[in-house]
């Protein structure tokens, strides 16, 4: 376990995402104006089954080249030029999935061409093959706290001088075996997520997404200033009741972000004991600031979450509206009455905490300052 922040301050020279909107700017362009990218699309893709909310950039099924790669070449072509997969450019890539789809088409389709790219080792090689990066490339899966693993490796290589700059890489695609697992959790049903709503029946909406970030010890308007974590380790799924996984990991970024001004992006993926749990620990540590989630628009893009999330608050930061999206397709009466269910502008805020929650009580957190 560890619950302390890290005040490992890194500029953020480039960063962007894909969701089905579109890259970042669309993203936030459709949140702003309410839109769910989330539809019932029956569990298991061509298999059929109960329908549940996914968000997905083309049909569920697994295709030969893998369905998520035309997305990520389109995704790539804003990195900025560089070395990358170099000692001195290491490539991160963080994701929960990896071609796990390609195994689960297998199964069904028992063609061998699937096995090309099923695994975290084999998904990494092909986008080693596809972009040209070198060897230099490390591998991250912890569940949805994966993307905030990633920054805060790539914050630690940077600081020990290890590195000069480095790109983080993060992919999540929607297989009928991933939703399949969901749905068996009974959390994913029929049921559109309302994020920190109070409500009879929680659920989550599962959402395609990738994104990157570029980390530089330059300085930069946007700087990923501090990283917390901490994993009670308490249950396969659940996390304590009493909430203190949430405290933990609260305590150590509201240390870092002392005399800041900040918004919240929370987790807020439509559970009814997590939502509340966290709603309530962000309202005690950070009782005058907004608390958003965009899950009940763009759905959980799991590990990858973290890195998509970010994207789209640098874009609607910086964005021609000056407005950050409220917590799409929620309603009142919510957990706790930080929640902003309406957008609102960010002038006021010179720093937002971004955080993650994964199965067991794993818990992330990162301060995004902007000065």
């Amino acid at each position: 376990m560890h619950s302390s922040a890290d005040q490992l301050s890194v500029g953020l020279a480039a960063c962007d995402c894909l969701t089905p909107f579109g890259d970042a700017a669309a993203t936030t362009a459709a949140l702003l104006a309410d839109r769910r990218a989330l539809a019932l699309s029956p569990v298991l893709g061509r298999d059929g089954g109960d329908l549940v909310p996914l968000a997905l950039t083309g049909p569920m099924d697994e295709t030969l080249p893998p369905r998520w790669l035309p997305g990520l070449q389109r995704l790539a072509t804003g990195i900025p030029s560089a070395a990358w997969g170099t000692a001195r450019h290491p490539v991160i890539i963080t994701s929960s999935n990896y071609g796990v789809g390609s195994l689960y088409a297998f199964t069904r389709d028992h063609d061998a061409r699937h096995l090309a790219h099923g695994t975290p080792f084999a998904s990494v090689a092909l986008l080693r093959t596809e972009f040209g990066w070198g060897e230099h490339v490390h591998v991250f899966s912890h569940a949805c706290v994966t993307a905030h693993l990633g920054l805060a490796h790539g914050a630690r290589l940077l600081h020990a001088g290890l590195a000069d700059r480095v790109l983080v890489f993060s992919f999540d695609f929607v297989s009928p075996f991933v939703a399949g697992g969901f749905h068996s959790l009974k959390i994913l049903n029929g049921v559109l997520p309302a994020p920190y709503a109070q409500r009879d029946t929680g659920s989550i909406g599962l959402g395609d997404g990738a994104a990157f970030a570029v980390l530089t010890p330059e300085p930069a308007p946007f700087r990923l200033a501090a990283h917390a974590l901490h994993n009670e380790m308490f249950h396969f799924t659940s996390n304590q009741p009493d909430g203190a996984g949430f405290a933990a990991c609260a305590a150590a970024i509201a240390a870092a972000a002392a005399g800041r001004r900040v918004w919240i992006k929370g987790h807020g993926t439509g559970t009814l004991e997590a939502g509340r749990l966290e709603a309530e620990v962000l309202a005690r540590w950070f009782p005058a600031a907004p608390l958003v989630s965009w899950k009940g628009s763009l759905g959980h893009t799991l590990g990858s979450c973290g890195l998509v999330e970010l994207a789209i608050a640098v874009a609607a930061w910086r964005g021609p509206e000056e407005r950050i999206p409220g917590t799409v397709g929620s309603a009142a009466p919510c957990f706790t009455d930080n929640v902003a269910l309406e957008p609102f502008a960010p002038a006021e805020f010179d720093g937002a905490i971004l955080t993650s929650n994964a199965f067991g009580g794993a818990h992330a957190a990162l301060l995004l300052a902007h000065d």
